[in-house]
């Protein structure tokens, strides 16, 4: 495996675990580019239904996905409106966009209403796992729903814990972490429309 700018970031030792448990349909604990999430290979079903059992949580509300580029996110999107791939490249929050014409996905994935939310990360650590695997990655916050949102690793709850198979040591005694994503789509005129912000 060639290691690029972005698996640089990470030790050798834990990429190779991390790819070891997506590829093998675990799930892995990690700091996202948001807050510290629960994930899986986003192309095996088997882990997004483990997930949606960790998570006490029902297709009818898919995860989101993470992607290491806008050329990923191509591969699985049917198309991507110009509007939002400049939005893309010039934000500055962590963005995720709610698309139509989801490819190459799971049925898991698939909200009711045919979408999917994918985000591009803006995290060299999480870019460089999603670039190594070469497939992108379910994220969910790591709380079970209802819940709140762990602030830090420390106040990640133990069922969690337990109930995944790998966990990263990157970024466990931080304090701080960002805030969730902007949420964003266009609406039927074309124009954006953000769900959160």
């Amino acid at each position: 495996m060639v290691l690029n700018n972005y698996t640089s970031t990470l030790r050798s030792a834990e990429l190779q675990d991390f790819l070891k448990t997506l590829q093998s349909g675990g799930l892995v604990l990690f700091p996202s580019d948001t807050v510290w999430a629960i994930g899986c290979d986003a192309t095996q079903p088997a882990s997004i239904r483990r997930l949606y059992t960790l998570k006490n949580r029902t297709p009818q509300h898919p995860f989101i996905i993470l992607v290491d580029s806008v050329d990923m996110l191509k591969e699985y999107v049917g198309h991507v409106h110009p509007r939002i791939e400049t939005l893309l490249y010039f934000h500055n929050r962590p963005l995720t966009v709610i698309y139509e014409e989801p490819r190459q996905l799971p049925k898991e994935l698939i909200a009711p209403d045919g979408t999917v939310a994918i985000r591009v990360v803006q995290d060299d650590y999480c870019r460089g796992f999603i670039q190594a695997l070469g497939k992108p990655v379910v994220a969910t916050t790591a709380y079970r729903e209802p819940g709140q949102v762990p602030r830090h690793f420390g106040e990640i709850q133990s069922d969690i814990l337990s109930g995944v198979d790998w966990v990263a040591k990157h970024r466990q005694k931080e304090r701080h972490f960002e805030d969730l994503s902007v949420i964003a789509r266009l609406d039927e005129q074309e124009e954006l429309e953000f769900l959160r912000d």
